[in-house]
């Protein structure tokens, strides 16, 4: 379910589709499994110490889960890159699994 390898990151960049947000950026490639899988980046850059870049990626990973439902409303399954931005660190998790609704909202439009 997790994206590990660093060409299957950059594959999800070169070829998918970047849906940004206030607390992240998504990309988003459609893949042939069976699967959503995901991959989470949080840069020292964006996020700072170790700490804060754990928390982020803590974040990232308990919003994905939670959004298994809306995932599977989702025709086709996709590879998700998520890079973590500052402003996540600011916040509860409520308000990246909001944002992440809708970015799996716009990714349904486009489907269409």
């Amino acid at each position: 379910m997790h994206l590990r390898a660093s060409g299957e990151f950059r594959h999800v960049y070169a070829h998918g589709k970047r849906y940004d947000g206030r607390l992240m950026t998504a990309f988003v490639c459609l893949n042939e499994r069976a699967h959503h899988r995901f991959g989470i980046t949080a840069s020292r850059k964006a996020t700072g110490d170790a700490v804060e870049r754990n928390r982020a990626k803590r974040l990232l990973r308990e919003m994905f889960r939670l959004s298994s439902p809306a995932l599977e409303s989702l025709n086709q399954k996709y590879d998700w890159v998520f890079n973590a931005r500052r402003s996540l660190l600011e916040v509860k998790l409520a308000a990246p699994l909001e944002e992440f609704q809708k970015i799996v909202a716009r990714v349904a439009r486009d489907e269409k």
